[in-house]
């Protein structure tokens, strides 16, 4: 008699334990769907699911080109394919007003930038000629790291300077952030701010009229357009790329 209530005390306190482990998972299975809930609430949308190319496609072209290429996480491009398989890759969406985050990785001397407002046209054989860009580079030893507007994280030949152009070494991963919003562009390279300006503002047009795009014709007039990640003919590398429309 005695052994039977020692089982049966054990087998009660099996069953308890077993109950509070299943509660807690259940209790952590709701933390979870509440914290994607927000997520999904915030507006955020994912412009790279980590393994396809999906979304994106080489300018002026039906696919992404061969140069393109998702592994790791990572889009990364290749520069050693041949020249035809080459090009700056787009979003197949068009934003106006928006929040754009992702990071960035470099090769050693490299050259690349996040160019928006593409107007994706014929007549534009590049995305520089309509879009604007934020500089993605090496500052050590790119070669274009000789004008302070050109370093990495500026508005590209616009605003910027070597106190705020803050990247990390070489084979790190830096954070970018864009906003645009009525005509306000405002940049950030490792949380730090690099640029801040209003497109049509006396401030614009005196920075336009000091960059090489001053008499370009297409040139940041197309208010919605097509977010490009740049063929500069250097190793690099994009991750986590999200948008929230605004």
């Amino acid at each position: 008699m005695k052994n039977s209530k020692n089982w049966l005390t054990i087998a009660f306190a099996v069953v308890f334990l077993a109950s509070c482990g299943a509660g807690q998972k259940n209790g952590d299975s709701q933390d979870q769907d509440t914290t994607t809930s927000v997520a999904e609430d915030s507006g955020w949308i994912s412009l790279f699911d980590g393994q396809t190319t999906n979304g994106w496609h080489t300018y002026l072209r039906d696919t992404v080109t061969a140069a393109w290429t998702a592994q790791n996480g990572e889009l990364r491009f290749n520069p050693d394919v041949p020249h035809e398989q080459r090009g700056d890759i787009v979003t197949d969406g068009e934003y106006e007003n928006f929040e754009l985050e992702l990071e960035w990785q470099i090769s050693s001397g490299g050259n690349s930038g996040i160019i928006f407002g593409v107007h994706e046209v014929p007549e534009y054989s590049a995305t520089y000629q309509t879009g604007i860009e934020m500089q993605v580079l090496d500052n050590i030893d790119a070669g274009d790291n000789k004008i302070e507007n050109h370093l990495a994280g500026t508005l590209y030949d616009m605003i910027g300077s070597a106190e705020v152009s803050q990247p990390k070494a070489v084979g790190e991963w830096n954070k970018a952030r864009i906003r645009k919003n009525n005509g306000q562009i405002t940049l950030w390279l490792n949380d730090v701010q690099t640029a801040d300006v209003t497109i049509g503002t006396p401030e614009w047009e005196e920075v336009l009229n000091a960059s090489k795009f001053k008499d370009w014709e297409g040139f940041a007039k197309y208010p919605k357009g097509r977010i490009a990640l740049q063929d500069h003919g250097d190793v690099v590398a994009y991750r986590n790329i999200r948008i929230k429309e605004l």
